[in-house]
């Protein structure tokens, strides 16, 4: 709902109030859900994107997906897609990232995109809706997704935080939120595994969601069910950049279960696909060969 045409560079040093000499920009179209399709594309799935985009912004995102070859439909709206920049300090290697808030949707605009939504869900196994809302879409608007997700029979996967995040109640199938996301979700802090887990299971026993897959950044990953949890080490990669890791890992958890792999290695799969995405630079997703090689060497046995 709030995608991005992301722009990426580096320079030398950043300085307040100085004149910062940026190497040759890189363009790519952004947001959760066109990171997800894209991964999904990249990793030989088939993925269909739907988003809204409006402006020139909005124009030059939908012609890099049409160039990337991600099949997808644009909802053409009054205002101008946001720009996101992200800027490599070549000195100190830190990574400086500018997230802008997007455009507002008046209501007409979201009901446009729930319906195109339910048009294009006939014969999908999951629908994912990834990233935050823009601004003027009410902080429910995931809840009623999760419910034409459910009037369909589809699988429904999310990844968002905040409102958007507290306010969806029911229909999810798995939740993908980061602990600090997971700790706002359920208003107490999370400071040991126990308390992660714990909360987890309660959206479980709610009915919220099925399955919650809790990323712990540089500790690696929590999958908890109804009745049993697993706890994932973080895969060592060389970290070039953060953009989409979390993008990368949903996608290749949602291919994977499509592929017909049981969760835990589902969750295998996105574990290598976001630390695939760690070591491409600025706002670069994953490269197929470093996922498949990745999980190879996490999986038992070496089995896919």
């Amino acid at each position: 709902m709030n995608p991005a045409l992301d722009i990426a560079t580096s320079t030398e040093v950043v300085i307040p109030t100085e004149k910062m000499r940026c190497g040759s920009p890189r363009y790519d179209p952004g947001g959760g859900g066109i990171n997800v399709a894209r991964v999904v594309k990249t990793l030989g799935g088939a993925a269909f994107a739907v988003f809204p985009a409006g402006g020139p912004s909005g124009q030059s995102l939908e012609g890099l997906l049409a160039r990337q070859g991600v099949p997808h439909i644009r909802i053409p709206v009054e205002g101008v897609t946001r720009e996101s920049f992200t800027v490599d300090e070549q000195r100190s290697g830190q990574q400086y990232r500018f997230v802008l808030p997007g455009p507002s949707l008046i209501e007409t605009e979201q009901r446009t995109c729930l319906e195109n939504l339910a048009g294009y869900l006939a014969g999908a196994r999951f629908l994912v809706a990834s990233g935050s809302l823009p601004p003027g879409v009410r902080a429910d608007f995931f809840q009623d997704v999760a419910d034409l997700a459910a009037g369909q029979g589809v699988r429904f996967i999310l990844d968002t935080s905040g409102e958007a995040l507290r306010l969806t109640r029911r229909g999810v199938y798995l939740l993908k939120p980061s602990v600090r996301e997971l700790r706002e979700c359920v208003g107490r802090e999370l400071s040991s595994e126990a308390e992660q887990i714990q909360a987890a299971r309660d959206l479980i026993t709610e009915k919220r969601a099925e399955v919650v897959v809790v990323s712990l950044g540089a500790k690696g990953a929590l999958l908890v069910t109804e009745r049993r949890y697993e706890r994932f080490a973080p895969i060592e990669v060389p970290i070039r950049s953060a953009v989409g890791a979390g993008d990368s890992m949903v996608a290749a958890i949602a291919l994977g279960l499509v592929r017909g792999m049981e969760l835990q290695q589902a969750v295998r799969f996105g574990m290598a696909a976001g630390a695939a995405t760690l070591m491409t630079p600025g706002t670069e997703l994953c490269r197929r060969d470093d996922v498949e090689k990745l999980y190879l060497e996490q999986s038992p046995n070496g089995n896919t």
